[in-house]
């Protein structure tokens, strides 16, 4: 499998704030999620604060939320980060896509295990989900994989 790249550069600053997850891989540790979030804050130790929420079932079922934290491990590019929720168990957090005003990201790893479409905003206009989902495809993801989140309306 070919080497998968990552963006050039992150501004982790720009990056901080809240993400909706538009599509992702089924994970045991998603299942039955809806109304996915993810929020990043800064820590005073540089640090990445990570809090995901979801509803459990349905829109306005219970919210389950996991807090955990990400690290940059490649300082060039700030596009890899390792995230854990339960020490001492790591994760790849790759930026492989990311819109221009961060407006969407593509986060996976180098396995192909992992892939979320994320936005800034609930829903993402079908034609950069389909841009999106192209790219995940160039990259060696079987995108036959990923699953939409439902989301509530904006």
């Amino acid at each position: 499998m070919s080497e998968l790249k990552t963006v050039e550069h992150v501004e982790i600053e720009r990056y901080l704030g809240t993400w909706y997850e538009i599509a992702r891989f089924p994970q045991r540790f998603e299942r039955d999620l809806v109304g996915v979030t993810a929020t990043y804050s800064l820590l005073p130790d540089g640090k990445v604060r990570v809090l995901n929420s979801g509803h459990k079932g349905r829109l306005d079922g219970e919210l389950r939320s996991a807090e955990g934290k990400a690290r940059v491990v490649d300082p060039k590019t700030n596009a890899k980060l390792r995230v854990t929720f339960f020490w001492p168990f790591e994760g790849n957090y790759w930026i492989l896509e990311l819109g221009k005003e961060y407006e969407y990201a593509l986060v996976g790893d180098e396995s192909r295990k992992y892939l979320w479409v994320l936005s800034r905003t609930p829903q993402m206009e079908e034609g950069v989900y389909n841009e999106l989902l192209g790219r995940a495809k160039e990259k060696g993801f079987d995108i036959s994989k990923l699953e939409k989140v439902p989301q509530k309306q904006a």
